[in-house]
């Protein structure tokens, strides 16, 4: 291949400072990528450019990143792009994969089991130390000893580092910290280890045995880390130990979207890296492709307001100067701000406008419902169902959890093995019809129409497939291995119907209309924000909202939660 051709297919249709990320192939690089800027787009094509070139070997790379969907979109763009034997994984997956391989050697005998869920052994914990808990309480403890573990903190040292925290679940810090002992304890005594422990381990390997470590950075020269923004104290430990001396790294974020430091995620390690490593390079990505100049505008002026107020207050620790977007799509309607007499108000008159917006042509699956807490959901389900519109919950149970989704795939294993691959999509409809598919919707809402739209998402993903990859002979075998690799990457089709989500979890992705609900005093900030970082943090979030939104985007309050 040659260079021209390299330049055309890799470095054109970037915009100069993407083409500034793709063609820096030594680090160490600093990339501040703001919302909707094509960040992915820019690391993606650095990688594969750096692949072709032959500056980079594809297995001595590791794109890190922080959820299994980015992982696998990273994953699928590098292979369009020529370059898929890089690995993309988040820290716990590439820790998991080292350590698995590593601890016959290091440790010796069989890895431990892994506990997905916290809650049985936490409840369990609280019953050996006579303590009464709900699951709201084991929740609230989970999220702590998470924190604590993710900050490097054992029970000995979490009572004094907590200080200042707002306590979990009213309890104090020191019967927290029996808790904790008690939880970790147990999983001594039952042989498994949780997922802050597969990183813990591993730093714990890396640091102890130089052959070990010595064997990691041979295999892996080149860091890549998305997000860069939300790594927490063991995670920037654990990307010290990969790299060694060395300052081969990437790393992307934006300060204004950290949102999770209650996980403790932190941004100083984003901010303080041109002070860590001299000579860095840095380059700005503020071209937002996503939205309008109107969302844009809302967005900066949300910012700059920010920017005044930390001016003023210098208390807020996290404060950093936030980057202006340029809107570079065409102009669209302005923000609207609308507020109800109540909550169900508030929810009937999303509904109706959700409607319109359907019915000028905006697909339901295109628009999002985002509140601060998931306590808010309900309103908005039974508004949409009362108007006949469907929806889907995200952060619910996953997509390939599903009971029917599980039996759909059984299924279509079962029907690849005979069928004709004349016609896959109709195959696919064929075999899920016996597990309730049909071409219209059922009526409301419920367990009935939950299940219609999982098996609807296949359907569709079918039709999807079979469109892109016609041409080079697309069977029934192919979609379900298509299925398992999506199910093993945890990457979900797109459903079709409104998504409800929460500020939280709608990071990373995006809709043409957004509508930002609920916010009203206690809520937007949320009242337990009572310091100027976590206000800080609460307005990051609303940016976040605001950001997800291309084209149509409402802001909506209510003046009381209930009528009358």
């Amino acid at each position: 291949m040659t260079e021209t051709s390299l330049d055309q297919r890799i470095l054109a249709g970037l915009d100069d400072e993407q083409r500034a990320v793709a063609s820096t192939l030594t680090g160490p690089l600093c990339v501040l990528a703001g919302a909707g800027t094509g960040k992915t787009r820019a690391i993606t094509h650095r990688i594969a450019y750096g692949v072709h070139t032959g500056v980079f070997k594809p297995q001595q790379v590791l794109a890190v990143t922080f959820t299994a969907r980015a992982a696998a979109e990273m994953r699928t763009r590098l292979r369009d792009l020529a370059a898929g034997g890089v690995q993309a994984r988040t820290f716990h997956a590439a820790a998991l994969r080292q350590l698995q391989y590593f601890w016959p050697q290091a440790v010796g005998g069989a890895l431990p089991a892994l506990v997905d869920h916290k809650a049985q052994l936490i409840a369990e914990a609280s019953r050996r130390l006579r303590l009464s808990t709900d699951r709201a309480t084991i929740r609230d403890l989970a999220a702590e000893i998470e924190w604590a573990k993710v900050s490097m903190l054992t029970p000995d040292s979490y009572a004094a580092a907590a200080a200042g925290r707002v306590e979990p679940a009213g309890l104090d810090f020191t019967t927290v910290t029996r808790i904790f002992a008690a939880y970790e304890d147990l999983k001594v005594d039952r042989n498994v280890i949780d997922f802050e422990d597969v990183l813990l381990i591993t730093v714990g390997i890396l640091q102890e045995d130089e052959k070990v470590a010595a064997t990691v950075r041979a295999q892996y020269r080149h860091f890549v880390v998305d997000e860069y923004q939300d790594v927490s104290p063991l995670q920037q430990r654990l990307l010290d130990l990969w790299l060694g001396d060395r300052s081969e790294l990437c790393v992307v974020g934006d300060a204004s979207q950290t949102i999770y430091s209650f996980t403790g995620a932190t941004s100083k390690h984003l901010l303080g890296f041109t002070a860590r490593y001299e000579g860095a390079e840095v380059v700005k990505l503020v071209r937002d492709y996503r939205s309008t100049p109107q969302v844009v505008h809302l967005a900066n002026s949300l910012l700059s307001a920010r920017t005044a107020e930390a001016g003023r207050n210098r208390g807020a620790t996290t404060w950093s100067t936030p980057l202006e977007l340029i809107a570079q799509r065409p102009t669209g309607p302005e923000p609207t701000f609308t507020e109800c007499s109540d909550d169900e108000a508030e929810a009937a008159d999303v509904a109706r406008r959700i409607g319109m917006l359907m019915e000028s042509g905006v697909p339901a699956s295109e628009i999002a419902i985002l509140y601060r807490t998931n306590g808010q959901s309900e309103a908005y389900e039974q508004a949409l169902a009362s108007a006949g519109i469907g929806y889907q919950l995200r952060g619910g149970e996953r997509f390939f959890a599903r009971r029917e989704v599980r039996d759909a795939l059984l299924q279509l294993r079962a029907g690849a093995r005979t069928a004709d691959d004349d016609a896959v999509p109709q195959l696919v409809r064929d075999i899920l019809a016996s597990l309730g598919y049909s071409r219209e919707a059922p009526q409301g809402s419920g367990a009935v129409r939950e299940r219609w739209e999982s098996l609807a998402a296949l359907v569709s993903l079918a039709d999807e497939l079979h469109g892109a990859r016609s041409a080079g002979g697309f069977t029934l075998q192919d979609f379900v291995a298509e299925l398992e690799e999506r199910a093993a990457a945890q990457h979900a089709p797109t459903l079709q119907g409104v998504t409800l989500a929460s500020l939280h979890s709608a990071k990373g992705l995006e809709w043409d209309a957004v509508f930002l609900v609920g916010l009203s005093e206690g809520l937007m900030p949320i009242s337990f924000a009572d310091t100027p970082d976590a206000v800080d943090e609460e307005r990051r979030l609303l940016y976040v909202g605001i950001t997800r939104a291309r084209i149509h985007l409402a802001l909506s309050w209510s003046t009381s939660r209930t009528p009358g």
